[in-house]
């Protein structure tokens, strides 16, 4: 039997990388996700890669009436969300305290902070009791990398937010849980000076970068009953470079 067989997932940010792959993985194991981007071009991509049992509803997290728009859609066509995971992020590298200004600091904690908060606010009563709810991070909330200072914070008040709504709803057994990838080949390294990847690379002790896949059979761990006693934890996919 499929690990979320009749499931109804909802999947934010999931047109690209490591979200896309996650709400692929899930289809094959027997969800209907709906899935969220900003972008409706990109949006429509993605629903045509994942095939079928996919629906896309278009919006930016940042934005609580998109937030709204998406819980109606759900409450409207499934009813019901057992799994949540609040992929959507904003991420910023190379700024360091001196180079933030107030409308980049804005723009990261606006969608990371304010729009997992209000994604998982606004989705609340749309939660099946025993629901999990993934949060995903990243590494850079533990280490302290120069010119991470602001996106590194936004990450970080994931990890406190799946504490407290561990104790906030654990009388409906819905768990909350943080995965935290570092050092995973995505899309993103086109963007980064070059070498970069290769030096990240040496440093995993696991000698490689990390695939989306790898990301998105870890957040099936954490929507399934395979993790059935697992809730308030951080779990790093990093090949081990953020943990030795």
């Amino acid at each position: 039997m499929a690990k979320l067989d009749g499931k109804v997932a909802v999947i934010t940010g999931a047109t690209s990388g490591l979200a896309l792959a996650t709400a692929k993985t899930f289809v094959r194991e027997g969800a209907h996700v709906v899935i969220t981007g900003r972008r409706q071009d990109r949006l429509d991509a993605a629903v045509a890669a994942i095939g079928h049992d996919v629906t896309g509803v278009a919006g930016d997290v940042g934005e609580i009436a998109d937030v709204l728009r998406l819980a109606d859609v759900v409450a409207s066509e499934f009813g019901r969300v057992d799994v949540l995971v609040a992929s959507a992020g904003v991420w910023t590298w190379n700024e360091h305290i001196g180079d933030v200004t107030e409308e980049s600091f804005d723009a990261v904690f606006g969608v990371n902070v304010r729009g997992t908060f209000f994604t998982v606010q606004k989705l609340l009563p749309l939660l099946s009791d025993g629901a999990s709810i993934v949060l995903i991070g990243s590494g850079a909330a533990d280490k302290g990398d120069p010119g991470t200072t602001v996106y590194a914070a936004s990450k970080a008040a994931l990890r406190s937010f799946a504490r407290t709504w561990t104790t906030d709803l654990k009388e409906r057994g819905i768990r909350v849980n943080v995965l935290s990838p570092a050092a995973i080949d995505t899309p993103a390294f086109a963007d980064l000076p070059p070498g970069f990847k290769e030096r990240i690379a040496a440093r995993v002790p696991a000698g490689r970068l990390g695939t989306e896949d790898e990301i998105a059979s870890a957040a099936l761990f954490l929507a399934s009953a395979d993790s059935s006693f697992v809730s308030g934890i951080d779990l790093p996919v990093d090949g081990g470079i953020g943990q030795v």
